[in-house]
């Protein structure tokens, strides 16, 4: 069974170690000590990060879509052609980069600075204006 540390496990959250460190000091989740350093078991993190993920969409206005894995990030870099445009978000640790039309970028307004989730569904990414 894997294990993560206190460091690992906030930076597979998107969290501060801080922030993590609270978290276990509240039991939110399991923690144990080997030697020095505080230890999750990949299982309890897994479990925890389900949780999170649906506590922190629990009363948002979201969009009805059938796109379940959505990235909430800031526009970066917002590159127009003529007929399409690259967007990328930061999503957290994650770069997500989307090819879209020019006219959809203009339309939902994107520009870099901007909040925007990235929804992911096979193999396409939606853009949502937040």
């Amino acid at each position: 069974m894997e294990s993560y540390t206190i460091g690992q496990a906030a930076r597979l959250l998107g969290v501060s170690v801080d922030t993590a460190r609270r978290w276990a000091d509240a039991e939110r989740f399991p923690t144990r000590r080997e030697g020095t350093r505080r230890m999750v078991d990949g299982p309890d993190l897994a479990a925890f990060c389900v949780q999170a993920a649906q506590e922190a969409g629990e009363g948002e206005d979201a969009p009805y879509t059938s796109a379940r894995n959505a990235f909430p990030g800031i526009v970066t870099a917002v590159k127009l052609g003529t007929v399409d445009a690259q967007v990328e978000i930061q999503a957290g640790p994650h770069r997500i980069v989307s090819l879209l039309t020019r006219e959809a970028v203009e339309e939902l307004g994107l520009e870099v600075g901007a909040r925007a989730v990235a929804r992911v569904k096979s193999t396409s990414v939606f853009i949502d204006k937040v």
